[in-house]
């Protein structure tokens, strides 16, 4: 039985255009949680993972809506909030999903915490923009009283950036190795993770930053000695020459392919270039194969059929 860990982008729960309500999301994850399931149905152990950016930005907007009724909490705090909220409606449709198929298969989620090196360079230049826009005054004055760091985005207002460093190791790790073996389906690693520092003793604390999901998903799946990664996404796969005439989808590739088109600069650090180096690091640390795919075509994804579909040699 090959597992999988199957990275979910932003669309498994809510697509674009749409509000965020409750049965948005909802209707969102079980469409989500059914491919999920076929997956499980067709042999596969599967650990899934998800994208949180979204929910965070809308905690954010209620954290700072509600200030002076409520004290507002930190980042690491709303990403274990997100990482509950989202793993709620995952472990539930996912596991409906799978008895309607006769699958009795526990489900499981997990808060994960992600461990971040303090010295990363990422700390000395916040670069990922959280939450909503406001106006250059409110900036300046967050920038002033809480020593945040906001910067003017493409003339839509002012954004707080945070920053982005690389993930080290899964906090949770063994735990979440456990309960694979046991046979639970396990929702992990949320958003990447909350990002925490560990001091010299071994003593945790959480840290005001994003962690990339996808090079998270990564370090998850070479723990837990994952046979395949799947990024799934809403393109279908990734591209050379991205958006132009001469755009082209890559379909079988071995490591050295893909590690030669990074190096050309084929893949844009805010969107496929993180995806692209997740699965490049997956098959340098002995995963088999990686897949970037869109999530409607999972299953073909899987059994290397759709996407791109990258392996060592």
């Amino acid at each position: 039985m090959a597992t999988l860990v199957v990275a979910l982008g932003g669309n498994a729960i809510l697509q674009r255009g749409e509000r965020g309500t409750a049965a948005e999301q909802r209707k969102n994850v079980d469409t989500t949680a059914r491919q999920i399931a076929l997956l499980v149905k067709q042999g596969h152990r599967v650990v899934v993972t998800h994208g949180n950016g979204p929910q965070v930005g809308n905690i954010m907007i209620q954290n700072e809506a509600a200030r002076e009724q409520v004290p507002p909490m930190p980042m690491d705090i709303a990403g274990a909030e997100s990482q509950g909220m989202i793993g709620y409606m995952m472990q539930m449709y996912i596991r409906n999903r799978l008895r309607e198929m006769d699958l009795d298969i526990p489900v499981v989620t997990v808060i994960t915490q992600t461990v971040v090196d303090q010295n990363d360079p990422a700390f000395s230049n916040p670069s990922k923009p959280v939450g909503p826009f406001y106006d250059k005054e409110w900036a300046e004055k967050r920038m002033k009283e809480a020593g945040e760091t906001w910067i003017e985005d493409s003339g839509r207002g002012w954004r707080r950036v945070v920053p982005s460093p690389d993930p080290k190791f899964i906090v949770e790790g063994p735990s979440i190795k456990a309960l694979i073996q046991a046979g639970h389906l396990v929702v992990a690693s949320g958003g990447g993770g909350i990002p925490v520092i560990m001091s010299p003793a071994g003593r945790l604390s959480g840290v005001e930053a994003v962690i990339d999901k996808d090079l998270a998903a990564e370090r998850l799946a070479s723990y837990v000695g994952a046979d395949a990664l799947l990024i799934l996404t809403d393109v279908p796969g990734a591209a050379l020459y991205f958006g132009t005439p001469s755009q082209r989808w890559l379909g079988r590739v071995s490591l050295a392919e893909l590690e030669g088109y990074q190096a050309e600069g084929h893949f844009r650090k805010g969107s496929m270039g993180p995806k692209v180096e997740a699965i490049i690091r997956f098959l340098r640390n002995g995963g088999s194969t990686g897949v970037i795919a869109s999530l409607d075509h999972a299953l073909p994804a899987a059994s290397g059929e759709a996407g791109t579909v990258a392996t060592r040699t």
